[in-house]
């Protein structure tokens, strides 16, 4: 399985999403400290999570 790694700011594309307050607080805390922003700690994440579902079929 791939490994989770917190990403540098790759170029992006605007788009708004919902998330709950604890997760939001949760992404904070993990990126604190780095050069990460919230959206390419986001952006990661779902990458990995698509690679995980490919794996899977």
């Amino acid at each position: 399985m791939l490994k989770f790694k917190i990403p540098s700011i790759p170029s992006t594309t605007n788009k708004s999403i919902r998330f709950p307050n604890d997760l939001i607080d949760e992404v904070e805390k993990a990126i604190q400290g780095t050069d990460c922003t919230f959206s390419a700690f986001v952006v990661e994440a779902v990458r990995v999570a698509l690679q995980s579902l490919s794996e899977d079929k």
